[in-house]
Order: structure tokens, then sequence, then C-alpha cells
């Protein structure tokens, strides 16, 4: 596959070793050549890697199988996660997810991509619910069109919402972005 079609949660092949692409960034600098530089994690060390290749360049692409999972709770060994088919479950280090840990709370469901049965990498739920537990209180009047203030949320994590959000309200939020999409 070419290297400016390869994009995030993409298993590829490189020096004999199995990655899976984080970020890719496809580049093109005025009048030279096209570049592609992606941001990959080792499947089987954990380590993150970034590598430069031209966008025309060929890569090899591995087919994943994808399953439904669900994430169950996080303890000493991990996150542990269950597949929905066999449940099964596995315990993955914390640092796989990175910040996409603060998507998730107990129950939620998720795509897993696996490669000879081993979970490889994971695709969040384009939005999640979550509950504002800290939050400004309201100001009364406050009509300004573009106003945001800070709120946490219930698994930490830290967004902007509108100035009529409250303590205990439940909110969707994007999980691409991390933003404010409307009340649940």
């Amino acid at each position: 596959m070419r290297a400016s079609e390869i994009r995030r949660g993409t298993a590829v092949v490189i020096d004999g070793k199995l990655y899976v692409v984080t970020e890719a960034d496809h580049n093109t600098p005025g009048n030279l050549r096209a570049k592609v530089q992606f941001k990959m994690r080792d499947v089987s060390k954990g380590t993150i890697m970034d590598k430069r290749v031209g966008a025309t360049d060929d890569i090899d692409v591995v087919n994943l199988d994808r399953r439904q999972v669900e994430y169950l709770y996080t303890d000493n060994t991990g996150m542990v996660i269950m597949d929905l088919e066999t449940f099964d479950q596995f315990a993955l280090a914390k640092e796989v997810f990175g910040n996409d840990a603060l998507y998730l709370k107990p129950n939620t469901e998720m795509s897993a991509l696996f490669h000879d049965g081993v979970l490889v990498s994971y695709e969040l739920p384009k939005t999640v619910d979550l509950k504002v537990v800290d939050t400004q209180p309201g100001i009364k009047g406050a009509t300004a069109t573009n106003q945001l203030k800070d709120a946490e949320m219930e698994t930490g994590l830290k967004t902007r919402v509108p100035p009529f959000i409250e303590v205990g309200e439940v909110l969707r939020i994007n999980t691409e972005k991390g933003e404010y999409l409307g009340r649940a």
C-alpha cells in the first residue's frame, strides 16, 4: 500500500517487525517531494518510533481481525478488556491507551484489532457520554456566544464547555478532538 494511504490504527511491517501507526502526517513542502511522517508503536516491545518515508513508497500492510470488546476496569496489571464474542479477558498496559484512557469508563464498548490472537490496536467510539465532576459555577446573564469554561469529567478528562453546564450533568464528548458536543 502507498504510504500516503496509510491511516491511524493501520498495522504495518517494517524491517520484519509489526508496528501499529498511531499518527500519520502527510506533508508536501512547496515544490519538493511529498513525505509522510509516521509515529508507530512496536507491538512486541510497546516502544514508539518515528519514521519518515516518501508518499509514493510502498509499505507492507497486515490485515487484522476486528472484534468488539468492552473495557471493564483498571487494576495493577493494567486496563482489562473483554472480547464480546468469546468473553476472553485481556490486561493491557496503561501506556497502550495513553491519553485515550481518559475517554474510557467501565462498560465502554469499542473495536479492537487482533493479529494472531494478540490485541495490537483499538478504535474508540466516535463519542462518549461522561459526567461533569468539577466546573466553575455558571454566570447569570452570560450570553456571549463563544464563552467557554474548564470542566473536569469523571475519568479525569479536562475539556471546555459552555457556561450553563453544571456539576453532575452528563455530556457527549468527541473522542477525536476531546471537544464538548452537547448534553447526553
